[in-house]
C-alpha cells in the first residue's frame, strides 16, 4: 500500500487555479520532494494531505485514509511543520512541546523515544522561551512538536529556509535517522541541494504537475527553472572586486563591540565598504550578523567601538543614518492591504520625496518590474518573488548611498533568486553599495567581498576567490561549512 495517493485533485481560490488536475503517490518510507516556483501549489498540497483544506475535485489517501472522510484517522497519523514555524513565541521550549503532545492526546515522557534525537540537541534549553531561539534551534523544536505523537507520516512545507547552510544539513541529517525508523517523508524546499537528498521528486508549477523522477532528471529536464546560468559579470562589476580603485568608504567600522551582560553578541569587529560595493556579511545563525547590522542601521546602538555610515557616526547620528540608507529585513517591510502603488508612495513620502518626483519615479520603477498592470492590486495577492523584488525596489527608491539587505530572498526559487540579484547588480551599478547577508552560497559567489563571521567575530573577509583559495575549498559552501564548523560558542 502506499504512504500517500493523490488522484487528480484540483483546488481553487477564487480565479485562482491552485491545483489544476495534479495527480501523483508516495511509497512508504520514502523521502519525497514537493518543489516548484513561488505560488506552485505547493503549501496548498500539503494543506489537502494534512485534511486543513478541502480539495474541489479528486481525491487523496493518506495510510489508506480519505483525506475528506477519514480526517481524524489522518491527523492521529500525520506530522505537520508549516512553512512558518508553528510555535507559540512567547511559551517556552518545554511548554511548546507539552501543548502539542497535549493536542494528540499523548504526552512528552510517552512520545519522548520518538523526539529523543531532534530533542536532546535543544533540552538544555527547556525554559527559554520560543521567541528567543536561533533559526536553528527553532526549526528543532518544531521538528520534534511534530513527532511528539509518533507520526508514520511527516509533511514539511520549507522547513530550512532561513536557516544557515551548517544547520540545514544538520537538519537533513535528522530526516535521515527518521526515514531508518520507516517514516515517510514530504518535504518542500527551494534548495538545490536538499532537492538532491529525496529519493524522487513532484515539479508543481502554477498548480499543475510537470513531472514526476529522481532528482537528478527532474532538475536536468527543468534547468531553466532550477538552475539558470549564473549572473555573468560585466567588466564594471569585476572592476569593482578591486577595492583599490573604488572612490570612498561608505561605511566604516573600528573595534565594535556589542554586549548583553556577559555575552558579547558582536566581539570587536572592524572593516570597512567601498560605496557601490557587494558585501556580503555572512555567518551561521546566533554568529552575530543581524546584531551588528542593527548597529550599523541606527536600529541599536553598541557597546563599545566606533563606526560611520554615509559619513554619520552610528553612535550619535543614527536617526541621521536611517534618512540616508535603505533597509529589507527578513519580513518584508510592506503593507500587505495597501495596493503596489500605495507602498511606494507611503514609502517616498516618509523618506521626504516632493510628490511630483514621487509621480514620475513611481511610473518608471513600475515600467521597469513589469508591474504596470498590477500597480492597483494588494500587495497580499503577490507571489513571494513579486513582494521581494517590490521590497528592493521601494527600499532604494529614493536612492540612498546603502541599502541593507537580511536574507532578502529566503525561500525563494533559484529563477527568482536570480532575477532579485540583476537588481542588486543594477542598484550597486548606479554607486548604492549593497550590504547583503545571504544563506545561500551560490549568492556568495556574486558578491564583491565577503566576511564571514564566527562566535560574533569576524574570522575571514575577501573576495570569494580569495578565500577559496585562502582555505583551500572548491567553493564558498565549503569555505562557509568549514569556519562555520570552528564555533565553540552555542548558537542560542
Amino acid at each position: 500500500m502506499k504512504a500517500i495517493e493523490v488522484d487528480r485533485v484540483s483546488k481553487s481560490f477564487g480565479r485562482v487555479k491552485a491545483l489544476d488536475d495534479v495527480s501523483f503517490s508516495v511509497d512508504k518510507g520514502e523521502v519525497f520532494g514537493l518543489i516548484g516556483p513561488d505560488g506552485a501549489g505547493k503549501t496548498t498540497m500539503f494543506r489537502i494531505l494534512c485534511t486543513l483544506l478541502l480539495p474541489e475535485q479528486g481525491k487523496a489517501t493518506v495510510d489508506g485514509f480519505d483525506t475528506v472522510r477519514q480526517m481524524k484517522d489522518i491527523r492521529r497519523r500525520v506530522g505537520y511543520m508549516p512553512g512558518k514555524f508553528s510555535l507559540y513565541q512567547d511559551l517556552t521550549v518545554q511548554e511548546n512541546l507539552e501543548f502539542f503532545a497535549t493536542l494528540f492526546g499523548t504526552t512528552v515522557d510517552e512520545g519522548y523515544d520518538s523526539i529523543k534525537a531532534v530533542y536532546s540537541q535543544i533540552e538544555r534549553f527547556r525554559d527559554r522561551k520560543a521567541g528567543a531561539l536561533s533559526g536553528g534551534m527553532k526549526q528543532k523544536l518544531a521538528l520534534s512538536c511534530a513527532l511528539v505523537h509518533s507520526p508514520s507520516v511527516l509533511f514539511l512545507d520549507e522547513p530550512t529556509t532561513g536557516v544557515d547552510p551548517v544547520s540545514r544539513k544538520e537538519f537533513w541529517d535528522m530526516l535521515g535517522t527518521l526515514k531508518e525508523r520507516g517514516i515517510t517523508i514530504v518535504a518542500a524546499t527551494p534548495y538545490l541541494d536538499e532537492v538532491r537528498r529525496c529519493e524522487r521528486v513532484a515539479f508543481l508549477d502554477h498548480g499543475c504537475l510537470r513531472g514526476t523522477d529522481t532528482p537528478e532528471i527532474i532538475l536536468d529536464r527543468f534547468a531553466d527553472i532550477f538552475n539558470p546560468p549564473p549572473i555573468v559579470k560585466s567588466e564594471e562589476a569585476v572592476n569593482r572586486q578591486d577595492a583599490s580603485s573604488l572612490p570612498e568608504n561608505v561605511i566604516e567600522v573600528q573595534h565594535l563591540v556589542k554586549a548583553f551582560g556577559t555575552f558579547h553578541a558582536v566581539d570587536d569587529i572592524s572593516f570597512s565598504v567601498k560605496r557601490g560595493e557587494i558585501f556580503g556579511f555572512l555567518g551561521a545563525n546566533g554568529a552575530g550578523k543581524t546584531t551588528a547590522m542593527h548597529m550599523l542601521t541606527g536600529l541599536n546602538q553598541p557597546t563599545s567601538g566606533t563606526g560611520t555610515v554615509v559619513g554619520y557616526d552610528i553612535r550619535t547620528q543614527h536617526e541621521e543614518i536611517k534618512k540616508h540608507i535603505g533597509y529589507m529585513s527578513q519580513k518584508f517591510s510592506l503593507y500587505e492591504d495597501l495596493t503596489v502603488a500605495e507602498n511606494i508612495r507611503l514609502f517616498a513620502g516618509i523618506y521626504g520625496m516632493k510628490r511630483d518626483v514621487i509621480a514620475r519615479k513611481t511610473d518608471e520603477l513600475l515600467e521597469r518590474l513589469q508591474f504596470a498592470e498590477h500597480k492597483n492590486d494588494l500587495v497580499s495577492s503577490l507571489p513571494l518573488g513579486w513582494k521581494q523584488k517590490l521590497a528592493f525596489s521601494v527600499s532604494i527608491f529614493h536612492e540612498p548611498g546603502v541599502v541593507f539587505l537580511d536574507e532578502p530572498t529566503g525561500g525563494v526559487d533559484p529563477a527568482t533568486r536570480r532575477q532579485f540579484w540583476e537588481l542588486i547588480y543594477d542598484a550597486a551599478s548606479r554607486g548604492i553599495t549593497v550590504f547583503v547577508t545571504t544563506h545561500y552560497m551560490d549568492e556568495a559567489e556574486y558578491c564583491d567581498r565577503i566576511s564571514i563571521m564566527v562566535d560574533g567575530k569576524i574570522s575571514a573577509i575577501g573576495t570569494p576567490d580569495e578565500l577559496k583559495h585562502r582555505f583551500r575549498q572548491p567553493d564558498m559552501d565549503h569555505v562557509f561549512t568549514y569556519l562555520a564548523r570552528q564555533a565553540t560558542r552555542s548558537s542560542d
